[in-house]
């Protein structure tokens, strides 16, 4: 069997599924429940507030992709989901305007960032880094700010994490997910 191409994988979000990178097979996932953070329901904890106050942080998108990628690679607990064979794919789908990243930099250094995938009016969130305090949570503030002001509709995060939860995602049954993506790919947004 051969592993999915980007092609294989832009249809799969089409249809719900995302890749994973698993044990030595690259293939396309659903996960049911799914993850997800509504755009209109979207909270700041009152001390990622207080730790984002001032001007430590500064927010680019699209910068430093490559860099944002590599920096969510490599072994986690849990294993190396976004192996470098799934990360030249976002790196293909980068180049053809469908992956995006949002960084955080503090000095000038790459502190922090997430990068996903952009179709009508969906985002989806694959992976996020962080090596400074709070700098995680701003790449969370920023993206929520930017989708809110494109117009986006659903911002899927496949799987729920403790930090996600912190800012108001929700698990939904598939069959519910689908009726939101659906309702997104009924909008035209611009992530740039």
């Amino acid at each position: 069997m051969r592993s999915p191409t980007a092609d294989d994988i832009l249809r799969g979000y089409l249809e719900g599924a995302f890749p994973m990178d698993t044990d030595g097979v690259l293939d396309l996932y659903v996960a049911d429940p799914r993850a997800v953070i509504p755009l209109d329901a979207f909270r700041v904890p009152r001390s990622v507030r207080r730790g984002l106050r001032g001007d430590r942080f500064s927010v680019t998108r699209d910068r430093h992709f490559p860099d944002v990628v590599a920096s969510c690679g490599g072994e986690r607990s849990g294993g190396e989901w976004l192996t470098p064979r799934l990360a030249r794919v976002y790196e293909d789908l980068f180049h053809r305007g469908v992956a995006h990243s949002v960084e955080v930099l503090q000095d000038g250094r790459l502190v922090g960032g997430l990068f996903g995938v952009a179709l009508g009016g969906l985002f989806t969130s694959e992976s996020m880094f962080h090596t400074a305090s709070d700098a995680g949570s701003a790449a969370i503030v920023a993206t929520h700010a930017h989708l809110v002001a494109r117009g986006y509709r659903l911002w899927d995060i496949q799987m729920i994490s403790p930090q996600t939860a912190r800012f108001g995602a929700v698990e939904m049954t598939d069959s519910e997910y689908r009726e939101h993506l659906r309702d997104a790919f009924r909008r035209r947004c611009s992530f740039v």
